[in-house]
């Protein structure tokens, strides 16, 4: 048997994405991808992977994993509850930094925190064929590893490191910030199939995303925008963060997963920077709009990247000196105790 997790308990939803497939939109394929490239990417980071290699991304909450190779190497962005058990009983791990894994353990990933969407990398990357190129995983079509949709319980995901690297365990120096405060847009590219008060309700008010929010897009709840004629238009291409506006005058926020041509038309489209804080938003979340020019967005942009690339080269090793909570939870404290105290009557 090869080297690989086994998954115990799926969780929620939880699927292979990579950075996406490109490419093959004429075809009618989506990017998919990751909902949050930065979370991936920061995953990869801690043990040592290239950016865009493939990770476990869990909605919401994470899957019981047993290792099935002689040691991994893993990581999960986010803030999340992780447990890990070797025959006794659990204790916890820190999510935001590497962990050592030996055969037999069982991870237990739970609840994200603050977020919708977090990421675990494991060192090496998972042994499985691309399909267009891409280890995403793209539910509809049944496109991706696994027929792209989410492993169930007894999948094995085969490991191309059967034991892991002896090397320091990682973590970030400082969090990563995603920003705050108004998501940013450029108008358009249909700006003229809406009324001028359209606009200026979208960009001076808030929007919270509903319960329909999936990897395909972002139904937002609020004040209705209307369309000078029709929502109508003769279809053509979309990309991703588009938000599109159907006949009912409520916008909707296309994600990784988002069709790739579209008869709505668009209002505005969000720009990169802040495509991986919606990939992130949970239902309930409360969005406003600010509207930025395209040379503003390519900054922007631009000004992110120099942030991730700074995070990753403040990586650091876990103190060796001070407490370490791993090594605490994992040492057998109580015997320890009642040695010293049974010295004390010596």
């Amino acid at each position: 048997m090869a080297d690989g997790l086994e998954i115990v308990h799926p969780g929620l939803y939880t699927t292979v994405q990579d950075l996406g497939r490109f490419g093959f939109q004429d075809l009618g394929v989506p990017p998919s991808g990751a909902l949050d490239t930065v979370g991936l990417r920061q995953a990869n980071a801690l043990v040592g992977n290239r950016p865009g290699e493939a990770c476990l991304e869990i909605s919401y909450v994470g899957p019981v994993i047993r290792v099935a190779a002689e040691s991994v190497r893993i990581a999960v962005s986010g803030e999340v509850r992780l447990a890990v058990a070797d025959g006794g009983p659990p204790r916890p791990l820190a999510s935001n930094r590497s962990h050592r894994l030996g055969r037999g353990d069982t991870l237990t990933v739970g609840a994200v925190s603050g977020a919708s969407t977090a990421y675990l990398a494991v060192e090496g990357g998972f042994d499985l064929p691309p399909v267009l190129g891409s280890l995403s995983s793209y539910g509809r079509a049944g496109l991706g590893p696994l027929g792209g949709r989410p492993p169930v319980a007894g999948t094995i995901l085969p490991l191309r490191l059967g034991q892991c690297r002896d090397s320091d365990e990682m973590t970030f120096a400082k969090p990563m910030d995603y920003g705050a405060g108004p998501v940013r847009v450029v108008l358009g590219p249909q700006r003229e199939a809406f009324t001028e008060d359209a606009v200026a309700t979208l960009l001076g008010s808030q929007y919270r995303v509903s319960k329909e929010a999936d990897r395909m897009g972002l139904r937002l709840d609020g004040p209705k925008l209307r369309h000078r004629v029709s929502a109508d238009i003769a279809s053509d291409g979309l990309v991703s963060g588009c938000i599109q506006v159907p006949g009912n005058g409520l916008p909707i926020i296309l994600l990784a997963d988002h069709q790739t041509v579209g008869g709505y038309a668009k209002i505005a489209t969000v720009i990169s920077a802040d495509l991986p804080r919606l990939g992130r938003a949970v239902p309930g979340t409360v969005l406003a709009f600010a509207a930025v020019t395209v040379a503003e967005a390519e900054s922007l942009r631009r000004a992110q990247e120099n942030g991730i690339q700074r995070l990753i080269r403040e990586i650091v090793p876990v103190p060796a000196t001070g407490i370490d909570l791993d090594a605490l939870y994992g040492a057998d404290l109580i015997s320890g105790m009642v040695d010293a105290v049974s010295g004390l009557g010596r």
